[in-house]
């Protein structure tokens, strides 16, 4: 899937809710469940890889192998958390290129120093403006390589110097051509409203964290704000954990889930997730019975 499909749900007045995934499994579920455009989140490829906090463990491989993976379970275009590009101007290429390859429609490029941390923790840094605009304009700059990705400017200049560098941060990235800008963590209401004010005709994207510092708004309360790309990331990965944690104390205690079967999915209902009559049916194809001998 394409940049340009993004673009083109946008530019029909469409809001797009991206969950965030982590492997093939989530991504499969987001597109059943009708998403139309899926988030790889680093912080859930960091927990769900590596059971480790988003402190800037992964690494440019690892993401883009998973990148590769999800593009290859789904039909939806996926968006990917690039961090900070991991180095410099030359390193965002690379790292585009490589999210590119796996069949990314785009990326977030953050403005942190690395490593990085998730955008809700304490103790960030940024790095300077025409740095991070640097590593944008050569992402952006590859379209003309052919490597067309749906580009956003994430700043955290908000929680490390203020709202008004974020915003002018982000003012300057649309001068850029990034496709959407990305203002982390405001922590109200009238700073969602003071991001709308001060970046006309952006596409603006918003960040929901469950227990993170930006209010919990639904999609159709954020586009009525000016925010007409909405990020979940967490709901996977959280809602998960607590159900295996439940499920798991449940076998520590009992050895068993005979008497808890409503906890789980059925047998025959997993295997439509991952389309088992079409594995099978390659199977039965490529039998070796069924291949002529030369």
């Amino acid at each position: 899937m394409s940049a340009q499909q993004v673009r083109d749900m946008l530019t029909s007045g469409q809001t797009i809710h991206m969950p965030g995934i982590y492997d093939a499994l989530t991504a499969r579920l987001a597109e059943q469940a009708g998403f139309q455009v899926g988030f790889v989140s680093g912080y859930a490829v960091s927990a769900g890889r590596l059971a480790a906090p988003d402190l800037g463990y992964l690494s440019q491989a690892e993401m883009a192998e998973t990148a590769r993976e999800v593009c290859a379970a789904t039909a939806m275009p996926i968006i990917v958390d690039a961090d900070t590009g991991y180095g410099n101007a030359l390193s965002a290429i690379r790292t585009a290129r490589g999210l590119f390859a796996a069949g990314a429609s785009g990326l977030f490029l953050e403005d942190q120093v690395w490593p990085k941390k998730c955008g809700h923790f304490a103790g960030k840094r940024v790095v300077p403006a025409d740095e991070w605009l640097a590593k944008l304009r050569a992402v952006v700059d590859l379209s003309r390589d052919g490597i067309d990705l749906f580009v956003v400017a994430r700043t955290d200049a908000r929680a490390v110097v203020s709202l008004d560098d974020a915003l002018a941060r982000a003012r300057a990235a649309m001068q850029i051509g990034v496709d959407a800008i990305f203002v982390e963590a405001p922590q109200s209401i009238e700073e969602l409203e003071a991001i709308v004010a001060a970046t006309p005709g952006a596409i603006r994207v918003a960040n929901m964290v469950e227990g993170g510092r930006t209010p919990l708004l639904t999609p159709a309360e954020l586009h009525e704000l000016g925010f007409d790309v909405v990020v979940t990331p967490l709901t996977a990965l959280m809602s998960a954990t607590r159900a295996i944690q439940e499920a798991f104390a449940i076998l520590v205690r009992e050895g068993t889930m005979r008497d808890h079967r409503d906890r789980l999915v059925d047998f025959t209902e997993f295997g439509w997730v991952v389309e088992m009559a079409r594995h099978q049916a390659l199977d039965a194809q490529y039998a070796s019975e069924n291949i002529d001998p030369v």
